[in-house]
Order: C-alpha cells, then structure tokens, then sequence
C-alpha cells in the first residue's frame, strides 16, 4: 500500500510513502518509520505531479514563503533560512557551499552559503568530456540561463549546445513549457557546477512522453558517443514516471553497450537518473531511477549550525524516492535488465532479488535547496528534489574521472568484454571497508522518507553521500 501525505503548514509539509516489502528472496532490513517532517512550506509545480502512464513527471519541488505558489526571489526576505531541529537551520546553498561540502575544492575560501549577493564562486576548473541533460519540451532561455547563472557566483564559462529530439517526427520544434523549462535551467546549471570543464548538451525531447523521452535519450547517448568518442561522459535524467510491464526492454537505452559495439565498446557513457519526491514508494519504484544500469540519485537534506552556517549533518530528506522494483527482479541470464551478475551490487546485502533505489544522494531539501536561475520564469527560484541530486551526482562523478561504463574490457578476452554495471559497483563495495567508506561518503544515518536513515545502505539515501572523488 502506497500512500503520500501532503500538509502546507507553517512549519510542516510532511512527504512519505509506506509499503511491504513485496520482493522475494532475502529479508529486507529496510525499517519502516514514520516520515522526517520537513521545515516550511514546499510547493510541488504542476509538472512535478504525477502523471498518466506513459507520461513522465519532473521531479523538483521549490520552496515557498507562504504556501502559494512562489515566485522569483526578490528580496533578502525570501533568502531567509527556515529553523532546523536543535541547532541547526537550513539554507539556500551554492556552488561554494556544496562544492566544499562534497568535492572539497581548495581554490576558494568558506564552506558557507552566501546567499546571492555573496558570490564565493565554485570548484575549480576540472572535468572531462560531456554530460547531456535529456528533459522534455523547449527552454527558450536555456543559453542565457546559464550565462546569467554563472555570472553570479562567478563561475567559469560553460560549453553549451541545444539539440531538439526531433527525429523521431513528433515535432519540428518543441513548445515551450514553464514547469520544464525552469527543470531545464536547474539541470544544465548544477551539471555546470563540479565539472566545469565539460560540455553541457541540453537534449530537448517533443513532449513528456515516454516515447519521446526514450527517444531522447538515446539522441544523448549517441551524440557523446560521436562527438567525444575519446573521453565519453554521463546523462542525467531529472524526471521519471511510474514502472510498467515491458520496461526490461528499454533498459539497454539506459547503458552504453547499446550504443558503442561498432567504435570498439568505447567511449564510456554512464547514466543518472533520480529518485523521486515522493518517498519511500515500497514494491515499486519509478522510471527510469529503478533501471540497474544508472545510479538511481536519492536526497538528502543538509543541516547547519545556527548562526555560523557551519556544516552541522545531512539527513534523509523525507521526499527522497526509493523502493523495490517490481519488474527488475534476479534473473540468472542476461536479459538487457533486471539484477543479475552483471548487476550484482546489491547481493550483499538483499541477495539475489529485485533492484532498489536509490544508489547515490546529495541535497536535495527544498529547505536546504539550491539558486536556479530561469529567465523563462522571471528571475532566480530556490529549487529542491531530486531534480537537483541527478545532475549534481553526474558533474562529481565526471569531475572523478574514473570514466566507468557497463564494458569491462581486457586483454585476456582479447579486448572483448562483459556487461557490468561499474559505477555501481564501484560505489557499493566500499560499504564493508574499514577505511574507504568512511573516507569518500557521508553515511546519512537520521531522517526517514518512509524507511529510516541507517548505518551503510538505506532506501533512501543509497550508500550516503559524496566526500572528496576518490571512490566515485
């Protein structure tokens, strides 16, 4: 049973789903709780609500001063940080503040937000090749977004190239769409954040269609494969709907092996995809954050010290999605999806059973949400969900460098190779370590999106949070 509850209060919005772990094989240790409250008003836009299926949903919440609907930040009013649990408080953070927080970037001073008129800058010049945004409908303002973002901080300038999905024939040019397009400005600028070096391609597919999305996504996929064939990159995905019957088949949509067989398995290409706002969803998950290809990106919210804004915790943010897959269950041969050896990550700790999300998380509060700036929409917002965690995880892990795929490639098979997803595997095997975990991820350990926060995996946090690249 799955339900979300929803209360615009003062001081509380309380988000949450609970169910019974419908998956077979071992026993969840998921512990089912109550929801973490959330701090001040949230307001979930029009094209963040579920949608019919076949249709996918954005997956971003912006956070409101008194419940409405909120308009572009105006005033040092609405920069205001919202009263926190004990001492702590919450506060719009920025490329500064996070860029310390999770890559640890020495090239700039302060670990605090500043609010907009504190610039403070960002990381340092690092990343490689591309990361391809895939949303849906047209952002008419999308390039002088991101100029205007970076201006402000200020950041390096971004490499940016628009592509319409269009070849497909559902469009010649797609509309324009306000809840998308302020999607858009938030993905192609926190994508820009920790790897300023790479390109950011804005893949725009014709509507919210599965059809159009999936196409769009494999336009993503074969533009990095042809343009940076040497270095490849990542794709987020800051959207999902819900899980149908036949999704195993459009899983390889999601993985390079699809795409990279005729250039020799190469270039790497790894995808991002979020979680949801909508909780801990139970025996289900959305689409495509329950692909076991990609990193399913949960949420968190980042707490800090009353009056010095010092880094105090991060805790599960109540709306981070998570769940059992339904459709991705073991299988004990190659299928293109579901679990298996080539996506075994998980066995260690549910054995051989259905796919979980999520893998991977970052702030994602509307509370503790990030600037976003949309000229489509008139100005600067603040934006939380997991909107924000998909395209921040694909910049950190691009920053890393490790350039993992799901080809492993070696000389005793004579450069031929096996399916496998490395990221993930990358990510989930330092959970027994004595050293590396506790060096490279924040393990988020309070809060509950429906399932509690605990000690190494959860499902709603992942394995935790990032610290420094090595081990991404």
């Amino acid at each position: 049973m799955k339900w979300i509850a929803a209360v615009l209060t003062t001081l509380l919005l309380a988000v949450g789903a609970f169910a019974q772990d419908g998956s077979t094989g071992a026993a969840s240790p998921d512990v089912l709780s109550a929801p973490t409250p959330q701090i001040g008003h949230i307001y979930v836009p029009e094209s963040s609500r579920e949608q019919p299926a076949g249709f996918a949903h954005t997956t971003y919440v912006l956070r409101s001063i008194d419940g409405s609907k909120p308009g572009p930040i105006s005033s040092a009013a609405d920069e205001a940080a919202l009263p926190g649990p004990d001492a702590t408080t919450t506060s719009l953070e920025t490329p500064q503040s996070l860029g310390c927080l999770y890559v640890k970037s020495p090239s700039y001073a302060g670990c605090v937000p500043h609010g907009l008129g504190g610039g403070g800058g960002g990381p340092s010049a690092g990343g490689y090749g591309a990361i391809a945004i895939v949303d849906a409908y047209d952002n008419p303002n999308a390039a002088t977004d991101v100029t205007t973002f970076n201006a402000q901080w200020p950041l390096a300038a971004t490499s940016f190239t628009k592509i319409y999905a269009n070849g497909n024939g559902s469009c010649t040019t797609p509309p324009p769409n306000a809840g998308w397009a302020l999607e858009e400005s938030l993905d192609i600028e926190w994508a820009h954040v920790f790897a300023p070096n790479a390109a950011i391609i804005l893949v725009e597919a014709c509507s919210n269609s599965d059809t159009d999305l999936f196409y769009a996504e494999q336009v993503a996929f074969n533009y990095i494969a042809t343009n940076f064939s040497t270095t490849g990159g990542q794709v987020s995905n800051s959207w999902q709907g819900g899980e149908f019957s036949g999704q195993i088949a459009d899983d390889p949509l999601f993985a390079d092996y699809h795409y990279i067989g005729g250039q020799g398995w190469k270039p790497p290409i790894l995808a991002f995809a979020s979680s949801g706002d909508g909780g801990y969803e139970g025996a289900t998950t959305g689409y495509p954050s329950g692909n076991p290809w990609l990193i399913s990106a949960g949420g968190t919210t980042v707490l800090r010290k009353t009056g010095t804004l010092a880094f105090s915790s991060e805790s599960c943010w109540s709306g981070s999605g998570g769940g059992i897959s339904t459709y991705e269950t073991y299988s004990g041969s190659f299928t293109g999806g579901n679990t298996g050896s080539w996506a075994d990550f998980q066995d260690p700790i549910y054995g051989q059973s259905a796919r979980r999300t999520p893998d991977l998380s970052s702030d994602a509060d509307g509370a503790s949400g990030v600037f976003v700036y949309s000229g489509y929409n008139g100005g600067w917002f603040s934006v939380g969900g997991t909107s924000v965690s998909s395209p921040s995880l694909a910049s950190i892990i691009n920053r890393a460098g490790n350039k993992l795929g799901s080809i492993f490639l070696h000389a005793i098979t004579g450069n031929n190779g096996f399916f496998n997803a490395q990221e993930n595997d990358l990510l989930y095997s330092q959970l027994p370590t004595a050293l590396a975990y506790k060096a490279n991820f924040y393990d988020v350990t309070t809060g509950s999106n429906g399932t509690s926060a605990v000690k190494s995996y959860d499902t709603c946090t992942g394995v935790g949070t990032p610290r420094g690249l090595n081990g991404k």
